[in-house]
């Protein structure tokens, strides 16, 4: 199956993050696109690109766009892990058996996707790739009103690609 793809209507997420706050997807695309993370702890690729992840965040999170991690592990170790890797925006919990990264298609993690104020996937990224985070980040920018900055800092010696 796949991944959901772009013109798919995300399904709905409604889960407790870190410290068990309940968040929704519907109320943040009520302020405006939303990037859904989908990660896993163990998960190396999830690891490097995770610090990206945060860079996106705190260039253009807040009122207009929103940034929402959704971990595949337990409250303690989502928290230590959020903690270890600098991870500021919110970590909500899939639940057990993974329902909703079920309902997403995922067959690997980290598994992004792009989701437009009015609900529908705009873009799918598997895995860590420099060109869909800058992509990413550029639609945040826009989002936001802000200029676009590149997320990826002069001399980084970063793979243009890494599989999940």
């Amino acid at each position: 199956m796949g991944a959901l793809r772009r013109g798919k209507t995300a399904p709905p997420i409604s889960l407790a993050d870190s410290s068990g706050k309940r968040l929704s997807l519907a109320e943040a695309l009520k302020r405006g696109p939303v990037l859904a993370a989908f990660f896993k702890v163990s998960c190396p690729t999830c690891q490097f690109t995770m610090p990206f992840l945060e860079r996106l965040h705190q260039k253009y999170g807040g009122a207009k766009f929103s940034l929402l991690g959704i971990s595949q592990d337990d409250e303690r170790d989502t928290r230590d892990f959020c903690r270890e890797y600098g991870v500021q925006f919110p970590a909500l919990i899939d639940e057990h058996g993974y329902p909703v990264s079920n309902e997403y298609g995922l067959t690997n993690v980290p598994t992004m996707f792009w989701i437009s104020s009015d609900g529908q996937i705009q873009s799918t990224s598997v895995g860590f790739s420099k060109t869909d985070l800058e992509t990413m980040a550029a639609q945040a920018a826009r989002a936001v009103g802000k200029p676009a900055e590149p997320l990826f800092k002069r001399g980084e010696v970063i793979p243009e690609t890494k599989h999940g």
